[in-house]
């Protein structure tokens, strides 16, 4: 994974993804699926064996995209994880050293988080609201995106990937990310027309493109 765009995220998760989610989440997570204890403790001792941390690291990417609705005892358990990892970004860097799932995973959610940051800021919405005046529906969107243009538009473009990643819908979370960081590099020269503070965000939409294109969903399955 390029540096840039990890470093770019924020540690707290997204207010606005956070919402969204509880708009439209039934507040149950998956079935059956929690963390092994014995990993978790093997892992913070650092007593844990590369086979190991490789189906922790699984476990964990299983569960994240249900990190708002989880059992307060799991979310409490996976908070704490994290918290043991650094933070956020420490946890898609631990991630994306795991191929497959792990890896895809955290590449999408680098994505997200810099989609939940730029999602209010008011020369990207502005160049978004431009580009949807002549192509309301970009390639690789219909279907995830609304008519109106706002400032939740990227933000629910995230949850949409987490839904997808949710329901084992990896190839679909895959597409859906590339598409969406397409788009956004496309209005990207624009919305720093608009806002200065949007610089750089073509190149952090390329580098985000170019990690999740080298996380093939068919790993997830191996």
């Amino acid at each position: 994974m390029r540096e840039k765009p990890l470093s770019r995220i924020e540690d707290e998760l997204s207010r606005v993804r956070h919402r969204l989610s509880h708009h439209a989440s039934d507040g149950s997570g998956p079935v059956g699926f929690k963390l092994d204890d014995g990993l978790v403790n093997a892992y913070v001792s650092g007593t844990i064996d590369p086979e190991g941390e490789a189906v922790l690291a699984g476990q964990v990417a299983r569960l994240l995209p249900f990190h708002w609705n989880l059992p307060t005892s799991l979310r409490e358990e996976i908070t704490a994880f994290i918290e043991n990892l650094g933070g956020r970004r420490d946890l898609a860097a631990w991630l994306d050293r795991h191929p497959g799932r792990p890896r895809l995973v955290a590449r999408l959610y680098v994505l997200m988080g810099l989609l939940d940051q730029y999602t209010a800021d008011p020369g990207v919405v502005a160049a978004l609201r431009e580009y949807r005046e002549h192509t309301p529906f970009p390639p690789g969107l219909k279907g995830h995106l609304v008519p109106p243009t706002d400032d939740e538009t990227l933000a629910s473009l995230g949850f949409a990937m987490e839904e997808l990643l949710g329901d084992g819908r990896y190839d679909a979370a895959r597409d859906l990310g590339l598409a969406t960081a397409d788009w956004v590099r496309q209005i990207a020269p624009r919305a720093a027309e608009l806002d200065p503070k949007a610089h750089d965000l073509a190149e952090l939409m390329e580098h985000c493109r170019q990690d999740i294109e080298e996380a093939p969903a068919e790993a997830v399955r191996r």
